[in-house]
This record gives C-alpha cells, structure tokens and sequence, in this order.
C-alpha cells in the first residue's frame, strides 16, 4: 500500500507539471525534457541529491588571494548556488519532486542564515539562488516561499538604497563593473518577485550604467582602468543578464541608448576580439595593484593573452537576446553550459 501512494503521488507531481508555466513570473528560462542536454543535467542532478546545504552568514571573496581571510569557506559555500539551480532546471524538466525538495531545503537554509553585506562581487553568483527560487516558487513549502522572498526583496531593495546613497557620484566603483553587479541583483530580484516598482528602479539603473559605463564606440570604463578584456567580459554578462530577466516584461535593453551608447554596441565592440580578429595582451597598463598582485601568485587569466573562450558564457547569454550574437557564441563553444541549455535551448 505504501509503495501505491508513493507512486500515485509521483504520479501526480509529474502530471501537474505541464501547468507549472503558467504558475511563474515571466521567466525567459522554460526548461524543457526535449533539450539536448536534459538527460546530462539530469544525471548530474542525481549525482548531488544527497548532498545538503552549507550556509554560511556572511561571505567574502573580493579583493582576496588564496588562503587570505573567509575567502575558502567562502567559496566551498557558494557551490549551494548553482546546485540549487540545477536541482530547480531538473524538477521543471522531470517533475521528479526530489528534486523540488531538495531546493526548498537549500532556500530555506540560506534564507535563515544568510544576512546580505551589498557586496556586489561578493554576492553577484545570488542570481543563481535567485533563479532556483522563480522556477519552482508557486510549488515550495508556504514558510520557504515567504523567507526566499523576504531575502531576494531585501537584496533588490538594498542595493536600490545602497546605489542612492552614492548621490550622483561617478566615480570607481559607482560606474564600474561593480554596478553592473549590482543592476543585474536589481534586475533578477524584481523579475523573480514579480515586483513592478523594484523593476522599474532597475530599468532606470541598468540605462544610468549604460550611460556611465560604457562609451559610445562600444568600449567600457573597465577597459580604460584595467586594459583587459577579462573585466569586459565580466562588466558585461550581468548587464545582459539584467536585460534577459526584463524581457519576459517587454523590456528591450540590449538596445537602450543612453547617451549614444548600448549594451548591443558594447558587445559589437568585444566581438573582434572574441572571434580571433584582434588579440590582446592583458592587464599590461592596469592602474590597480591588485591586478598585479594576481599576476605575481601565479593566478590563471591575470596575464598573457586574452583567451576568447572566457566569454563563450556572454555570447551564448547574448545570443538569446538577439541570434546574431548566436555564430559568435558557437565559435567559441559548439555547445552552452547545461544550465544555459535547459534554460533556452529546445
């Protein structure tokens, strides 16, 4: 008999799956079992079931060399994130309700730990709790759903009064690749909430960075700062996974012009680097220490030649904003991340 109602309520879970959709905020990410990768996503979802979560209070990495400060407990935390996506990706694709269980687990224990510190860089892998907490929102248990929400609501909305504090100042940290960080917290928070004032803040956000940070051939202030295209890369993806999470609201902001710049124009500029045109030699003229600082422990990417597969991640992301970005991206990677893949691959 016990063994009929687990099955039946297997069963059950799976038939209500084809009605999940239409239970979510608008959400670009549809995770589909006809994805190509489904099944490898699956098998690694599997593989981690039994792991549980780690939370840890507060983190920090930034600014940090190996062994310096919270830096490894940090790090050995924030696997939790991309875990919790995938096990999110797998029950929208499987119905499996083990999977539900297991990010519910891991959102309640993050939720009741963890207390925001509004470090950008130290916090911008969140989006990642974040999209875990959209894909399965309506089917999560009741008091799970009310604390994920009250933490990415106190995310979003403390990074909105972080950056009015800065009163209109421009400078360092304000219009660099930290604010794009920043935006793109906004940004997925409002769409995951649902909250039309929260994203409305992120619009006028994301078109004020755009105007600070990027300049009208297309470059970036990161680029001036730190003469490398690593920080290209990095100053852009959360900028085009800001417009990502506001498309789904009719928002178009890879086109947005501020100022006579865009985000499509940035982009257009990092293309001839990122199919092989043209070369570059990094960090040569930084003006930061700690970029040298980098270099001189030996760190992988802080030195030598740019590789252009380090932004195979931005063009694939780009690339459903727009396919023109799409023969770029299958340069540098025949294939996505899985987790790019279930998301917008069918």
């Amino acid at each position: 008999m016990k063994t009929t109602t687990v099955a039946i309520t297997a069963l059950l879970a799976v038939l209500s799956h084809a009605a999940m959709a239409a239970a979510q905020t608008p959400n670009l990410c549809q995770p589909a079992a006809s994805n190509p990768t489904s099944k490898a996503l699956l098998a690694a979802a599997q593989r981690q079931l039994a792991d549980s979560p780690a939370p840890l209070p507060h983190l920090h990495t930034e600014g940090t060399l190996p062994n310096q400060g919270i830096r490894a407990q940090s790090i050995a935390a924030e696997k939790d994130w991309p875990l919790m996506r995938q096990a999110a990706l797998a029950w929208r694709i499987s119905g499996d309700p083990r999977y539900l269980k297991q990010v519910d687990d891991y959102l309640a224990a993050w939720a009741d730990v963890y207390q925001p510190d509004f470090n950008p860089i130290d916090e911008t892998n969140l989006d990642m709790l974040i999209t875990a907490y959209a894909l399965t929102a309506d089917h999560l248990r009741l008091e799970t759903r009310a604390a994920s929400r009250r933490l990415i609501s106190t995310l979003g909305n403390g990074y909105i009064a972080q950056i009015q504090q800065f009163h209109g100042q421009k400078k360092g940290t304000q219009t660099n690749n930290w604010q794009s960080h920043r935006v793109k917290l906004v940004s997925v928070a409002a769409a995951a909430l649902g909250d039309p004032a929260m994203l409305e803040h992120a619009h006028q956000l994301f078109k004020q960075q755009v105007a600070d940070n990027i300049l009208p051939d297309g470059s970036v202030t990161d680029f001036e700062d730190r003469d490398a295209l690593h920080y290209v890369v990095y100053d852009l993806e959360p900028l085009v996974q800001a417009a990502l999470a506001a498309k789904p609201y009719g928002g178009d902001w890879l086109n947005l012009k501020a100022k006579g710049a865009s985000l499509a124009a940035a982009l257009d500029w990092l293309v001839p680097y990122a199919t092989g045109q043209r070369s570059h030699q990094e960090f040569v003229h930084t003006h930061v220490q700690f970029d040298k600082d980098r270099a001189a422990v030996g760190e992988a990417g802080y030195s030598g030649t740019w590789q252009p597969n380090s932004s195979a991640t931005l063009f694939w992301l780009a690339a459903q904003l727009d396919v023109r970005y799409l023969p770029t991206a299958t340069q540098l990677a025949a294939h996505p991340s899985d987790w790019i893949s279930a998301c917008y691959l069918k």
